[in-house]
């Protein structure tokens, strides 16, 4: 995976990305073990399961979906009807995903929420 960084990327955008590559080298979703891949912007919270053996998506929400803002609350709420959702196609363990951003926050409370839904990661 390769990712051009220009000069006119941002840095805060540039670091995350080289962050992303690190993690994303080092992780790999399988058949029984798919990646739970989050990406946040400043207004959605979007999450996906992906099987990168085959390069498939599984299963993908976003808090646009759910009709909520941008805060903790609605990554709760993502998180508890994404786990929901998991264990309904029953995906039980996943390799979460971070995708660069700090495990602090609202994809913290995300993850927290699909954990006490059932899926173990």
């Amino acid at each position: 995976m390769r990712i051009k960084v220009r000069n006119k990327t941002a840095k805060k955008r540039a670091d995350r990305l080289k962050k992303k590559l690190r993690v994303r080298k080092k992780i790999f979703g399988t058949t029984e073990r798919p990646r739970l891949c989050v990406y946040k912007s400043l207004r959605y919270l979007t999450a996906q399961v992906v099987d990168d053996s085959t390069g498939k998506t599984l299963v993908s929400m976003s808090t646009r979906d759910l009709k909520k803002s941008n805060n903790k609350d609605s990554a709760k709420a993502l998180g508890a009807e994404f786990g929901k959702k998991l264990v309904g196609n029953k995906i039980s363990t996943v390799v979460f995903d971070r995708n660069g951003f700090l495990y602090h926050g609202r994809i913290q409370a995300f993850a927290d929420a699909a954990r006490e839904a059932g899926v173990k990661f």
